[in-house]
């Protein structure tokens, strides 16, 4: 798997997410547009690490390296890009590279992280954050089993910010909530 790979992978794996995205209810027709939520960072799954250290070489090429934390024993790179990539109405320019830790049955493409309003710091206040931006998200959980869900609060070591997780998959693809960017974790790390 390249680059190139990827730019090829990308159209797909945009229309799924935006109709996952709909489904789920935290967008409408495919406008991802939104005071109430944005997407922070887009994240990528490798099987090799010789593809992973290939991708991580071409990404730095196209952006800067901001972090290169281990979690959960092993590296995962974030990279800035220097043009964003476009989904429906956001722009991305973060990319998250984990080096390998399983094996993945698809490589490429493979969840969007969404930052929602309300600064929440527990699981409970995420959950709130995210029924005030879709309120019928219970019922679209109740009515359809293929969709799994996982919750979780990853954290690296230096790391300071709170940042529950609930993540949404369906499929080969998924969606990621929480209540602080990318970023701001990032930043977290270094001010500790």
């Amino acid at each position: 798997m390249q680059y190139q790979d990827l730019t090829q992978q990308w159209p797909a794996f945009s229309d799924a997410i935006l109709a996952f995205s709909q489904q789920l209810g935290l967008c409408k027709q495919g406008n991802l547009k939104s005071e109430a939520l944005w997407c922070d960072h887009v994240a990528l799954r490798v099987n090799d690490i010789a593809v992973a250290t290939s991708l991580l070489a071409e990404f730095k090429q196209r952006g800067e390296v901001i972090s290169d934390s281990m979690i959960n024993g092993r590296p995962i790179y974030i990279i800035v890009l220097d043009e964003p990539v476009q989904l429906g109405d956001w722009q991305i320019d973060c990319v998250e590279l984990p080096f390998p830790g399983k094996y993945y049955p698809q490589q490429g493409w493979e969840h969007i992280e969404l930052v929602l309003p309300g600064n929440a710091t527990t699981m409970a206040e995420l959950e709130q954050s995210l029924r005030m931006v879709s309120p019928n998200i219970d019922a679209v959980l109740a009515s359809d089993s293929s969709i799994k869900i996982k919750h979780s609060a990853p954290q690296a070591a230096g790391e300071t910010l709170a940042n529950p997780t609930i993540a949404f998959k369906q499929g080969d693809i998924c969606i990621k909530v929480h209540s602080a960017g990318i970023k701001a974790v990032v930043a977290s790390e270094t001010a500790a």
